[in-house]
Parts: C-alpha cells; sequence; structure tokens
C-alpha cells in the first residue's frame, strides 16, 4: 500500500502555501520529530530540528519537511537523472493555476496546450495537468478491466 512522498523544503511555510492555495492540497497533520529517531533513520547528522508537514490531495500525500540544515543543490534535477523525476497533478483550471504559480514562489518551464511543467519554490519539477486528462486515464482503466 502506498503511504505517502517526502520532499525536503527550506521553507516549510512557503511550500505549504504553494501546494495549499495554488494546488489544492489539504494540511491533513503536523509532526516535530526528535533528533534521537530522525537522525538514525534519515541518515542525517544532529541537530535536524526536524518539521514534517503532511499535506493531501485524494489519495496523495506529500510529506514537506524543514531541517535546521538544508544542503542546497546547485543545478535542478533533470529529467533523465536517476531517482524521483518529478510530479504530475491535474487542477481543475490549468491556466489559471499555471498564471499563479510565479505569485506563490515557483517557475513555469515549459506551457504545452494540455501540459505545464513547473517548478515548486524549492525547484520540484511538477507536471501539471487538466483534470479531463484523469478522467481519460480512468476511463481507460475501466476500459482494461473489462
Amino acid at each position: 500500500m502506498f503511504n505517502h512522498v517526502g520532499q525536503c523544503t527550506t521553507d516549510l511555510e512557503r511550500a505549504t502555501r504553494f501546494y495549499v492555495d495554488l494546488l489544492g492540497f489539504e494540511v491533513e497533520r503536523e509532526l516535530e520529530v526528535p533528533d534521537e529517531h530522525a537522525a538514525p533513520l534519515l541518515g542525517v547528522d544532529p541537530p535536524l530540528n526536524l518539521r514534517a508537514r503532511y499535506l493531501t490531495k485524494g489519495e496523495f500525500t506529500l510529506e514537506v519537511m524543514s531541517f535546521e540544515n538544508v544542503v542546497p543543490r546547485d543545478e535542478p534535477r533533470v529529467m533523465n537523472e536517476p531517482g524521483l523525476t518529478h510530479l504530475s497533478l491535474c487542477v481543475d483550471d490549468l491556466d489559471a493555476t499555471v498564471a499563479q504559480v510565479p505569485a506563490y514562489g515557483g517557475e513555469v518551464v515549459v506551457v504545452l496546450p494540455n501540459a505545464v511543467m513547473v517548478r515548486d519554490p524549492d525547484g520540484q519539477l511538477l507536471e501539471l495537468l487538466p483534470m479531463d486528462y484523469r478522467d481519460m486515464v480512468e476511463r481507460m482503466r475501466e476500459h482494461a478491466r473489462g
């Protein structure tokens, strides 16, 4: 069973505004994890001062985490670099959402008629799609099931 995807942020409040106010996530819960538990689990030397906020959208849960010391990344991740490349989300109004990305600290990377790539305030790549894409995928799944 899928649980969640974790993502480090340099600013927990800014990340929350981006995902909640712009993309329609809801805050589910928040944790402050003691260093003696977090450090060995995550392989990070204390002090961590880890705060984790769980944001949900439908069945998807995104854990945004802030640490006392965040290691900055010099270059943005690229799609052919191993590891998680992007998150793909459907939004109610693609054009309106994309227009607001810069106001929430993000960056619009590529705009196509039915797909847009943006970066959140910390550089995480997101693919934004219209809701009718999700509906099409659901119809395809139903058809495949029989």
